[in-house]
């Protein structure tokens, strides 16, 4: 009888070639695709337009949805359609500041973050006198004809700009208090003081958001954010005390059904909108909380008139869009090498996930109201420009990923960038560092080094002074034992 012997390594090697042969489907293929789809160059760039897309989109929808009700005015002729054509204006106008961040050269951009907080601190100080409008007992618009302005949204860019650029500036410092709080403390405590003589809480707590993110993501230490944070809470509990209308929104959110027809009107409205609009909705339009029930819907509570009308399920989809962008900004901040890139795309996607979480907190009772309003969904002017501008930013630090920015100076700008016109985005190069010698601070032999360009000149003009220059090297023979190499003449 004879024996075959079996090779179990052979009969592996093939289950394993059959394996990858085979082809995947179901949930392994569709994670298969798109991890391919997420290793490519411009993915986190892509990603950024369709967030920025769909919840424009869905802002557009819920604004005409929202607005119809309070625009129609028979007596002075308005339209059911008037709040909605302001807002398709702001729309167009958010359009052009998103591809007008896009495409100027980030270098330049934080070349002009010291000019912008000081413009922007020159406004928020400027708003406060006589050319300022008071709204809703809040000083805080500049309006000239049918446009408005309201000074604490570029604030918000503004500090985060800026913020960034000083903390990179003195990274190696940061160790030490003094350097790491001046002059970033003082300066976000300034405009936090004028935001406040207003006063405006709302636009106060994006401002001290923007300056948790910048200290968090240039490393300060973690006992510093503790004594923030007491300092934060200790300062909300003496305004809430200071003014009344605070102390009420307060004392509603701890007991909303005190006052349910008074004070605590927006917080339950607000609740029974979500309630009715149940897994799926009522459907677009048919929502009755805009009806007058729920005052102010179109700015801080549309969130709630998206549960009224598209259910759990439209909530659910807001929210995953906002969650999109949080991973897809902190994508872009780790790919990035450019220090300032990745401080100020992280601050940015914070600022504006945080608002969004602000909002979305307060409209279903787990926060007290504090009139913020949903980016890219809510009406508003400012608000929408601003934020279309900082989704163009986000995309521009896209772009500048190395693999990205490889794709798009070797392989073109793409249909998007031609487009667009956007010009390709250059490299990241690192601060040169001097070769120091001692305490001088001097580079070797008491210059500082050439530039690189200057020193390759200098070795293509002495190997051009050299006599063997263009002539092509001999084959040289093995030297004999006992006899020392010559060299050749320089």
């Amino acid at each position: 009888m004879t024996v075959v012997d079996r090779d179990p390594k052979g009969q592996d090697d093939t289950r394993a070639r059959r394996s990858r042969e085979r082809p995947l489907r179901g949930v392994p293929a569709a994670i298969s695709a798109l991890t391919a789809w997420l290793s490519r160059p411009l993915a986190s760039f892509h990603l950024v337009l369709a967030v920025c897309g769909l919840l424009a989109t869905i802002g557009v929808v819920m604004v005409l949805s929202a607005s119809s009700v309070a625009s129609y005015d028979p007596e002075s002729g308005e339209s059911v359609y008037a709040q909605f054509q302001k807002h398709l204006m702001f729309l167009a106008i958010g359009v052009l500041a998103f591809w007008i961040a896009l495409r100027v050269p980030l270098r330049r951009i934080r070349a002009l973050s010291s000019t912008a907080m000081v413009l922007s601190l020159g406004l928020l100080a400027l708003v406060l006198t006589p050319l300022g409008t008071d709204i809703n007992g809040s000083q805080g618009w500049f309006i000239v004809g049918p446009l408005s302005l309201q000074p604490v949204e570029l604030a918000k860019v503004a500090l985060a700009l800026w913020g960034a650029h000083i903390l990179v500036t003195k990274y190696n410092l940061l160790g030490q208090w003094r350097h790491l709080l001046v002059p970033l403390v003082p300066g976000a405590l300034l405009m936090c003081a004028l935001v406040m003589a207003q006063p405006d809480l709302g636009g106060t707590l994006p401002l001290g958001v923007i300056l948790l993110a910048l200290l968090w993501f240039a490393g300060a230490p973690k006992r510093l954010f503790a004594v923030i944070l007491a300092g934060a809470l200790g300062g909300f509990v003496v305004l809430a005390l200071i003014a009344d209308y605070r102390l009420d929104r307060v004392m509603t959110f701890l007991n909303p059904g005190s006052d349910p027809l008074g004070k605590g009107l927006q917080a339950n409205q607000a609740l029974y909108a979500l309630a009715e609009g149940s897994l799926f909705g009522k459907g677009l339009g048919q929502g009755q909380s805009k009806w007058r029930y729920l005052p102010n819907i179109e700015h801080d509570f549309i969130f709630a008139l998206i549960g009224e009308e598209l259910g759990l399920v439209g909530c659910a989809a807001v929210i995953g869009l906002f969650g999109l962008l949080a991973v897809v900004g902190m994508r872009i901040a780790v790919r990035n090498l450019d220090p300032w890139i990745r401080i100020v795309s992280a601050t940015l996607t914070a600022s504006i996930v945080m608002q969004a979480a602000i909002n979305i907190g307060y409209v279903v009772s787990l926060l007290p109201v504090t009139g913020v309003t949903l980016p890219l969904i809510s009406y508003g002017g400012t608000s929408l420009v601003v934020t279309m501008g900082l989704f163009g930013l986000l995309a521009n630090c896209a772009r500048h990923e190395p693999e990205a920015v490889a794709a798009l100076r070797t392989q073109g700008p793409g249909k998007f960038g031609r487009l667009m016109r956007l010009p390709a985005p250059e490299p990241y190069r690192p601060p040169a560092k001097r070769r120091t010698a001692g305490r001088t601070g001097t580079a070797k032999g008491g210059e500082r080094p050439r530039p690189r360009g200057a020193r390759s000149a200098a070795v293509a003009d002495r190997r051009r002074a050299a006599p063997e220059h263009g002539r092509r090297s001999a084959t040289r023979a093995a030297p004999a034992r006992g006899t020392s190499t010559r060299r050749g003449r320089r």
